[in-house]
């Protein structure tokens, strides 16, 4: 049978860009297509415009902390109309350079929506092209999920991390409904642009899945940020406040209520794949939406195959890139391999931010018979002379038996470059003794992941 193309890529993020990129590098026909824009979820409405917010509500901290160094600053002003334009316009950037790259290589770029309409059979939802593919990667991502009206009456109200980017406003007083990594990364730059900012998460304590001594350090931190956190509690109703200022009055399951001029639904993301056409290709997918595959990135159906957060297993953008690489090579370059999932460094960018690596200690002795955890906290040598009262929490997991470190955590400025080398140190199965045996960079915060002495257990 002859076919259109070699290779059919749907989505233009992360994963999927890569793998068309090599692929066509590689010798294939390939085609890729995108219904909004080139990049995905990293590049138009998460990691990259994200990071230049936290950014910008970091200068605050700054501003303040230059007076004990002798700095006389004027009352800084700051507009959010100017700080959102200029990263729509760096967006604007980097999603021409993706489209760029993938002409370059070779790639047919349709900018439309593609739909399986079989194994190896596609429609483009504008054109009604139907097209044909001996292979199709599915790479379509995530997107925020939130209630339905009928299960929180006013949802209509709220907005998600997709159109955070688009307000050329800043709150008077925004509240956030969620407590993971999406959630508190707003909660503090919000606060930190000048914002009133209350979030509300149903159980205890956030980061849920993180080490217990990284959420605990995180939560006092916000609440240092002047964050208003509300624990234990949800959203049962949205209405209409009267208030031109706050028109939005939020009901809590005790009874309390909370007007807002913004609400941030941060409660969860879904794989994306709802009217994709994966039932009528046959691909099994969980209940949850996600894409099953193999460790191959393999669906059930031979012809079909899936990277990034479409398959629920690791949501990072590193991740699906190189899932994505991977399948290239294996389908296109004659050199079958995976994707090592196991030990992957993350970071979450609360101010100060987190950096993770390994096992968290919970997962290592459910794991291990005999660990030891070192662990210290400190005030960085910035904020001794800046005023700020935050401190640096750093841990680091063991095993007894061969002196293998776990895992590595990190509450501290500057945690994710820390932790991207000790990501390289872990894969390599370092051992306590060895971060011991390397000279310290002095004087830095991370000297003390070669200097931990204190044993806490």
């Amino acid at each position: 049978m002859s076919f259109d193309y070699d290779l059919f890529v749907i989505g233009g993020g992360s994963g999927g860009v890569r793998a068309a990129r090599i692929a066509s590098q590689l010798g294939a026909r390939v085609a890729i297509a995108e219904e909004y824009r080139m990049g995905g979820t990293c590049v138009i409405r998460g990691c990259v415009p994200k990071k230049l917010m936290v950014y910008a509500s970091a200068f605050a901290k700054d501003f303040k902390s230059a007076a004990g160094f002798g700095w006389t600053v004027g009352r800084p002003e700051y507009s959010h109309a100017s700080c959102m334009e200029n990263i729509a316009t760096e967006v604007s950037r980097l999603s021409r350079l993706y489209m760029m790259g993938q002409k370059n290589a070779g790639v047919t770029v349709y900018e439309e929506r593609a739909e399986l309409t079989g194994p190896q059979t596609l429609r483009l939802a504008s054109s009604d092209k139907e097209i044909s593919a001996e292979k199709i990667l599915i790479a379509t991502g995530g997107r925020p999920w939130r209630p339905e009206p009928g299960e929180l009456p006013g949802v209509e109200r709220t907005i998600t991390s997709n159109e955070i980017f688009d307000l050329r406003d800043l709150p008077k007083h925004i509240v956030i409904a969620g407590g993971g990594y999406i959630a508190v990364e707003f909660a503090h730059i919000f606060a930190g642009l000048g914002a009133k900012t209350c979030l509300v998460y149903r159980k205890e304590t956030v980061l849920r899945g993180f080490d217990d001594d990284v959420r605990h350090h995180v939560q006092d931190g916000m609440a240092e940020a002047g964050i208003h956190l509300i624990t234990g509690s949800v959203f049962t109703s949205i209405e209409d406040s009267g208030d031109a200022d706050c028109p939005h009055r939020i009901t809590l399951t005790d009874g309390e209520t909370l007007d807002a001029s913004t609400i941030l639904m941060a409660v969860g993301r879904r794989p994306n794949t709802d009217g994709l056409g994966c039932e009528v290709a046959g691909v099994d997918m969980k209940d949850n939406g996600a894409v099953i595959v193999d460790d191959y990135s393999r669906t059930n159906v031979p012809s079909i195959w899936a990277v990034g957060d479409v398959t629920d297993r690791v949501q990072l953008t590193p991740v699906a890139i190189r899932e994505g690489h991977a399948f290239a090579d294996t389908e296109f370059g004659g050199n079958p391999r995976t994707f090592d999932h196991d030990c992957i460094p993350t970071a979450v960018f609360t101010q100060p931010e987190v950096g993770t690596v390994g096992l968290t200690e919970a997962e290592a002795r459910a794991q291990e018979s005999d660990i030891a955890v070192y662990r210290t906290t400190f005030k960085a040598m910035k904020d001794v002379l800046g005023g700020s009262i935050s401190k640096v929490l750093m841990k680091m997991i063991v095993r007894v038996s061969d002196q293998r470190v776990l895992g590595v955590h990190i509450v501290g400025p500057d945690a994710a470059e820390m932790i991207q080398l000790a990501g390289v140190a872990l894969k390599m199965g370092a051992t306590k003794d060895q971060f011991d045996q390397t000279c310290a960079v002095h004087p830095s915060i991370a000297e003390e992941l070669v200097t931990l002495t204190r044993k806490v257990s």
